[in-house]
């Protein structure tokens, strides 16, 4: 239980463990959570309010804007004071909080982006079935679906968490509250504790890792087996590219910190690791799509000119 503990609260070292305030890093981070939450905020406005993108493809759309909205704004804003000030303390429960939505967030995005695969999968490879199997029902109730098993993972790694007992250094090294750093401060026995953590999210990660690259490996084969025109083959690769490269930004790191074993990376290591899919890769994703997505792009387009 919280009052177990013997901390109540923590010091978040940060991106690096340099105490002083770091003015210039603290533009730059400043500087792609804008970038991220003005590029999500224009996907998400478009499809919501263009009725011309509610389809089921720009609805998942919709669901990872919000997500990356949110998961970064888990970790950026108190990396972001922490950049500046030099009192960088966390209470207890704040930590054990922002560590349960940021696996919660996390978790829910890596499910969706396997069902925006399937997505993709069925309206490539089954276009005639593809408004009866995605139908509006279906695409809310996979939605709910989705949010439910992250919520609920999450809740494991932060009840689980918040039972250990930190009677030693409070000083974690990372920028936000994470299981990983968390387990090396803790008194006594955490072996649970990693073993959920390799097992349920690493199973959660692989499964749903390896049905997108099944769902994609498909999808090539038939668009090269069955489509004849180098238009619709050019357009339709260019969809699944754009969707590729959001799967591997935001897998290839994830799988590199929670998948391989404790003992087998550094605590540093991971600190600029989690910078990739925290940070960075919420913020590309808006410029992946819309770059690459002409009825995003037409959608906006719309918009900014129905307001001007």
């Amino acid at each position: 239980m919280l009052n177990q503990t013997l901390v109540t609260e923590f010091i978040l070292l940060g991106v690096t463990d340099i105490q002083q305030p770091q003015p210039s890093l603290f533009v730059v981070f400043l500087a792609i959570y804008f970038v991220n939450v003005a590029g999500n905020g224009a996907i998400l406005t478009v499809v919501i309010l263009d009725s011309k993108l509610h389809l089921p493809m720009y609805f998942f759309l919709g669901n990872l804007a919000c997500l990356d909205i949110c998961y970064s704004t888990v970790t950026l804003p108190k990396m972001l004071e922490n950049l500046i000030s030099t009192n960088k303390a966390i209470s207890f429960l704040g930590c054990i909080t922002q560590l349960h939505f940021f696996h919660f967030l996390g978790s829910t995005e890596t499910i969706l982006l396997g069902v925006m695969a399937f997505d993709r999968f069925v309206a490539i490879c089954k276009p005639l079935h593809y408004s009866v199997i995605m139908n509006p029902r279906l695409c809310i109730l996979m939605a709910i679906t989705i949010w439910t098993i992250g919520f609920f993972h999450s809740l494991m790694h932060s009840v689980m968490t918040s039972r250990l007992n930190f009677c030693a250094s409070n000083h974690i090294h990372h920028f936000f509250c994470d299981v990983k750093p968390l387990l090396e401060l803790a008194c006594g026995n955490t072996e649970l504790n990693q073993w959920l953590l390799n097992t349920v999210t690493g199973t959660i990660a692989m499964s749903t890792f390896f049905l997108t690259l099944l769902s994609y490996f498909y999808i090539i084969a038939h668009l090269f087996l069955k489509t004849q025109y180098c238009s619709m083959l050019q357009k339709a690769l260019s969809t699944c590219a754009s969707h590729f490269t959001v799967v591997l930004l935001f897998y290839a790191p994830v799988l590199f910190i929670y998948i391989q074993p404790a003992s087998g990376s550094s605590l540093d290591q991971d600190r600029v690791i989690a910078i990739m899919y925290t940070v960075v890769t919420p913020a590309l994703n808006p410029l992946i799509y819309t770059l690459r997505n002409k009825e995003v792009k037409g959608a906006l387009n719309r918009l900014i000119r129905k307001k001007l």
